[in-house]
């Protein structure tokens, strides 16, 4: 038993791992298209969504890599609302009486369409105003450059197979076991 075993089961806090599909770079201005999460030790705990897009604006290459259809969305997707308050139901179940902290891979990006979608469809954002991020906390363990945090970088024991790349959930998994991996210290 590692020291961070003793994270992965506290009382206090439990990790979730969450991934998101967007239009664009920023919120508002470009539509979050899906959403997918999961507990950290637990994926098989999860959450996924595929959201109506709020506008017609998009990058095509934003699009093209996500593999849907801006077209599409508007007819198959979920409205934001409904989207923010079963992913906020979600959460707060799946915390209990945790805090839920918020893991993502490059979270920034992720963080600020599921903040800015809490708060614009939901009124609040069950995370809080922070996040935390893979990347960042593996650069700091490792001592390594930021060029070296790239998923492609990663050394192969935290390397994950994820055939579904750029789904938002399969996504959340993945990089919910890359988490659970640096916690752990598991080089399988």
């Amino acid at each position: 038993m590692t020291q961070f075993d003793n994270v992965l089961e506290s009382d206090l806090e439990i990790y979730i791992s969450v991934d998101i599909e967007a239009s664009g770079p920023i919120p508002s201005r470009y539509s979050m298209l899906s959403i997918g999460a999961c507990v950290v030790g637990d994926t098989n705990n999860n959450f996924y969504a595929e959201i109506k897009p709020i506008n017609d604006s998009f990058v095509p290459e934003a699009v093209a890599i996500s593999g849907f259809s801006i077209q599409g969305l508007k007819t198959t997707g979920i409205y934001p609302e409904t989207a923010m308050k079963s992913f906020g139901k979600w959460v707060e179940e799946t915390s209990v009486r945790k805090t839920p902290v918020f893991v993502g891979f490059n979270a920034p990006f992720d963080w600020q369409f599921v903040n800015w979608y809490f708060y614009m469809y939901a009124g609040k954002n069950p995370f809080g105003i922070n996040a935390l991020d893979i990347k960042a906390y593996f650069m700091g363990a490792t001592h390594t450059l930021w060029g070296s945090t790239s998923s492609s970088k990663l050394p192969s024991w935290l390397q994950v197979e994820n055939r579904d790349k750029h789904n938002a959930l399969s996504d959340a998994i993945s990089q919910g076991i890359i988490f659970e991996r640096l916690l752990r210290g598991t080089r399988d």
